[in-house]
Formats: structure tokens, sequence, C-alpha cells
């Protein structure tokens, strides 16, 4: 309900502005078409003109250096400028009647611009604040009709054909504009509420529509990472396998590094994103593994700096990389295998490097995009959409080696994602 009721206000709050553009054209406009009939208008009549419509004009004009550079107008603007208008015109035709008489006040085609107000209402105001003006319109213009007969200035002619050329009204043709004021309003008042009802709908069906998007973006998130723990773990049970006979102490220090990689993965199973920190921490359980497997034939170094390791990365990214480059770069040549992981914050941006001095690619990138790389570009472009960078391929000017380096946003809180920033963007601020 507070999304719908932002939105209704920052919609609000831009035709309030418009309104008042368009108010002051047309109090203008009113002002110039004064001072056109000036001459042929008594100076009683010329005077009612210029009370009424210039501090009208002026408060419509002062409304833009006094509250045009707030993000939103005060919320009660949307209900004076209508009840000012309206007094405004109740104001003219009070003044015409004092000036002149009431048959004129009442004639005078300036009654129109009750109605063009009340039209006004269902883009500015709220159902309560439309339904406060609709009622205070007709209540006005019914106030001055009575006190126009009860002062005894107004002649009733109760024929409506005669009243024409008379010198009068007549009951039936006030009852009629009275009856067609307050149908006006009513109108007005329920095009507002019509209004409200409907983006109020809207809103429910979009939200829900994005918080099923967002449920099945994050099942296709959890898959990714589920995705990576079978299969580290059977290609680390099969290098366990292998090892059993030949060299039974090195499997039992295998399992043993296999039982706490698993304990602090799976401490993290629910969690699409964990600080580096953690994440090098898991890393390190499993090249431990690994160097026991490879024994003198691989090193790797880790190097983060202090505020990277504050950041928050996707669980289970480094691992999979890490176990890529081992895999088709270390593992099939014979000499001892390097393998860096380098972690570095550059302004907003955290940079995640994966580099070793193996083989390289025997034939073409296709080589090397298993399920380890693959996996993760579906899950840096569900978390981070647009805001990642990932680039895979040999290191320029050397011979051999494989690099993948990832580009993320910095961030210590959970990172906006996709789905989240569509939810958001109903939310968004005005302008």
């Amino acid at each position: 309900m507070a999304t719908q009721s932002s939105v209704l206000d920052v919609e609000r709050d831009r035709a309030e502005r418009l309104l008042n553009g368009v108010r002051v054209v047309v109090l203008s406009l009113l002002g110039l078409a004064a001072l056109v009939y000036a001459p042929s208008l008594t100076p009683a009549l010329r005077r009612v003109n210029m009370v009424v419509l210039l501090p009208t004009l002026a408060w419509t004009v002062l409304q833009v250096p006094l509250f045009y550079h707030r993000r939103m107008l005060p919320p009660w603007l949307s209900v004076t400028n209508p009840v000012v208008d309206i007094t405004a015109v109740t104001a003219i035709l009070g003044g015409y009647a004092f000036a002149a008489s009431p048959e004129l006040a009442l004639e005078t085609p300036i009654i129109a611009a009750y109605f063009i107000i009340l039209a006004a209402l269902p883009v500015a105001s709220s159902t309560r604040k439309a339904a406060f003006v609709a009622v205070l319109a007709v209540c006005e213009y019914a106030a001055l009709v009575t006190a126009f007969v009860a002062s005894g200035s107004l002649t009733l002619v109760m024929n409506p054909v005669a009243a024409v050329t008379a010198t009068g009204v007549s009951p039936l043709d006030e009852g009629a504009k009275l009856l067609l004021l307050a149908c006006a309003g009513a109108v007005a008042t329920y095009a507002t509420r019509w209004q409200e009802r409907l983006t109020t709908r809207y809103s429910d069906v979009s939200r829900a529509s994005e918080r099923l998007r967002a449920q099945l973006d994050q099942a296709q998130l959890q898959t990714l990472k589920l995705q990576l723990q079978p299969h580290f773990l059977f290609n680390t049970l099969n290098a366990i396998t292998a090892l059993v006979h030949r060299d039974p102490a090195r499997a039992e220090q295998m399992v043993t590094g296999l039982s706490e990689l698993l304990r602090f993965s799976l401490g993290s199973v629910g969690e699409q994103e964990i600080t580096l920190a953690r994440e090098l921490e898991v890393l390190e359980h499993y090249v431990g593994i690994q160097q026991v497997r490879f024994h003198d034939r691989l090193s790797v170094s880790i190097d983060a700096d202090g505020e990277a390791s504050h950041a928050l990365v996707p669980n289970l990214i480094l691992q999979p990389l890490v176990e890529n480059a081992i895999k088709h770069g270390i593992a099939p040549r014979a000499a001892v295998g390097h393998v860096r992981v380098e972690a570095r914050r550059h302004g907003g941006t955290l940079t995640l490097v994966v580099r070793d001095d193996g083989v390289g690619e025997q034939q073409a990138a296709s080589r090397r995009e298993g399920v380890g790389l693959t996996n993760t570009r579906a899950r840096l472009a569900s978390l981070y959409g647009e805001a990642h960078r990932i680039v895979a391929g040999g290191p320029d000017g050397r011979v051999g080696g494989f690099e993948v380096r990832i580009e993320i946003p910095f961030h210590t809180e959970p990172a906006p994602r996709r789905i989240a920033a569509l939810l958001e963007h109903a939310e968004s601020s005005h302008g």
C-alpha cells in the first residue's frame, strides 16, 4: 500500500505542477480579456476584475519560487488551489452583482469556470479532497444565489421562458445549474476514486508478477549454486578413490580436508553472497585438498587487499575457477604449476582474478568453458545484470596459461538483484 500511495503522490505532484502552469495561462488570458473589455465596463466592474484576478494570479505565480524547488509540493496545495479558484469565481460573481446587478452576475460565462475546476480534480486530488472541493463549489454558488434572493436584489420569474426577456432569473434555471454543478462534482469525485482503485489494482497485479519473477530468479540462482556442490564433490571423491590403495595416508588427509571444506560450505548453503574473507577461507581448504593430491606439482598463492576482504561476493565463486585452472591447466603438465588468486578494490569495483601458468587453451576457448566457468557467467548475470564484467582467455603476450578476470560492484551490503531493482522501480522518486 505504501508503494501504491507513493506512486499516486508522485503522479499527482507532477499533475499539480502542470495544472499550476495552466492556471497561470488561464488567469493571464482572463486578465488580458478584462483589459480588452475595460473601455466598455464601468469603473466598478473594472475594479472587481482587478481585485480578484491580480491576487489570484500573484498567488499562482509565487508558488514557483516558494515550493517548486522541493522534491514534492506541500500536500495542502492540491486542495488549496482549487479552493482559491472556486472562491475567486464566487468573488467575481458577487462583485459583479454588487457593481452591476445579480442578473448580470448569474448570466456571465465565468460560471463555466466552476465546471472546469471540477473537471481537473481527478488529475491531482485524492478522493477526499475532490469530494470536499465539489461540495464547496455547490455550497458557494447556492449561498450566493440565496444571498441575492434574501437581499431582495434578485427578481425571481417563475416562468423560465419569460425569464429570458424579463429582468430576473428563473428558480428552475438556477436549480438546474446547481443540479449540474452537483453532478459534475459527483462525477469528478467518482473519477478520482476510480483512478485510485485502478492504480491500486494495477500495482497489486504488478507486484504479484514481480514477486513471482523474483521467486523464479531466486530458484534459478539456488539451482546454479547447488550445481557446483555435487560437481566439486564427485571430482574430489574420485581423486580420493584413486589414492586409497596407492597412498592411504594422503587419501586420509584428503578426506579430513574434504570434511572441513564441507563444514564451511554447508554453513553458508542458503546464502547467495558471503564476504570475500569467508570465500577465501573455503578456497584455502579446497586448495589444501588439491595440494595433497598433486603433492609438489601444485603451487597456489592468494593475494587480497584489506579493503577487498570485507566485500560481498557470490558464494563459491572462486572455487570452481581454481578447480578449472587445476584441471585444465596444471593437471595435464608434468612440471610444477602455479595458480594465483588476486582480489583488489578499485573505487566502486571489486576485481577478482584467477590465473594459472598451465598449458593454456589447447584449441579453442570452449575447451575451458566447463561447468565452473559457464555456471559462473550465469550466476554473475543473474546477481548483477549489466553491472558485472567477466573475461576469460589466455593472458596477452604470454605462451600458455589461462586467466579469468571478474569485475563486480564493490559492496558490503547484499547486492540489489535484477528482480529487486524491478520491484523498486515502482517506488522510484519523481524526476
